[in-house]
């Protein structure tokens, strides 16, 4: 009875003093630092737009993006006011470089080539990549876009030499057949309007699926469309704030949680189907993957020391990286 007491009261107090920081940690987070990092930003001469408590500049942000995109687009190459119409316009009002708040972060533009080039040096390493957001995790993984230091040198070396110009000398005939198919297709439309970004699209499938990984067409067609839905619901969740509470997170869950959770787990399961497919063939071929994109990986997975060796993880998502960008 006295240990049920005193459980009691340690509960009590620990939900008391959680009640107590919770409040100091919010306004820390959401008001302070962004009123010190404003200060500090605007006292080396770097404007930008006020910052609105919780939301920053997001709201700010979508207005303007849904505002353009409802807008009919003219016949010209000049997309950026379109695409980026926040930083076309606060460009226009702060100048080369300013700043703007994602939620509670202070987010840089630079513009100026000599910033740039002094910025992606990055010797001392004072510029880290900005950390990934949960959905567009699930979009990339820790492959190429996401990973930096060791890693990021690695599978930066696998991906320039696998589509390094003499290596894409060697795709050319799976390339050209794939057009000619995709031509010869196009003459049952004749007299027909028919959707020729589609047709790109489904041919940019084919390609990437025989070449970088050796697979079929309708396995990189069902990736692909898996990648395109998870890619809406990262654009539809861009530039939205989220109050993440530990522990309380994983099983609260929203509609595009749960989706995109299912999508990510069927765009890893095919890929790794895709690599079991090579790894049986190796089996019973010889002693290499092959050397398109795929077969680099899994050689280097291999063949590289312990504290160098991509995991399986690793591969399946600098594959996921790949077939998104195309």
């Amino acid at each position: 009875m006295v240990t049920m007491g005193i459980l009691m009261i340690l509960l009590l107090c620990s939900l008391g003093v959680y009640l107590f920081l919770a409040p100091i940690r919010f306004l820390h987070k959401f008001w302070w630092t962004p009123q010190w990092t404003k200060h500090v930003l605007v006292s080396q001469g770097i404007k930008g737009p006020s910052y609105n408590f919780f939301h920053g500049s997001t709201k700010e942000i979508s207005n303007m993006r849904n505002a353009s995109i409802c807008r009919p687009m003219d016949l010209s190459h000049d997309i950026f006011p379109r695409i980026l119409p926040h930083i076309y316009t606060w460009l226009k009002v702060y100048g080369m470089s300013f700043f703007y708040w994602n939620g509670p972060t202070a987010e840089l533009v630079v513009t100026e080539p000599e910033l740039i080039k002094e910025i992606l040096y990055n010797g001392d390493k004072w510029y880290p990549k900005p950390e990934v957001e949960t959905y567009f995790r699930k979009l990339v993984g820790d492959g190429l876009v996401a990973s930096e230091g060791e890693k990021w040198a690695m599978l930066r070396k696998l991906s320039n030499h696998a589509f390094h110009g003499e290596s894409l000398k060697g795709m050319i005939p799976a390339m050209v057949e794939s057009v000619e198919t995709m031509l010869g297709s196009w003459k049952n439309y004749q007299g027909k309007e028919f959707d020729v970004y589609e047709e790109f699209r489904m041919l940019t499938s084919e390609v990437l699926s025989r070449t970088a990984f050796g697979s079929s067409f309708l396995e990189g067609k069902q990736i692909f469309q898996m990648l395109r839905e998870l890619g809406v619901i990262v654009g539809r969740n861009d530039f939205k704030i989220r109050l993440s509470v530990p522990g309380l997170s994983r099983i609260l869950k929203n509609g595009d949680d749960v989706e995109s959770d299912k999508l990510e787990k069927g765009i890893g399961d095919l890929i790794f189907g895709i690599i079991q497919k090579r790894e049986k063939l190796m089996m019973g071929e010889g002693n290499s993957y092959g050397s398109d994109f795929l077969g680099l990986l899994l050689n280097a997975r291999k063949d590289a020391p312990e504290n160098y060796k991509l995991s399986l993880q690793d591969i399946i998502d600098e594959c996921k990286t790949f077939y998104g960008l195309a």
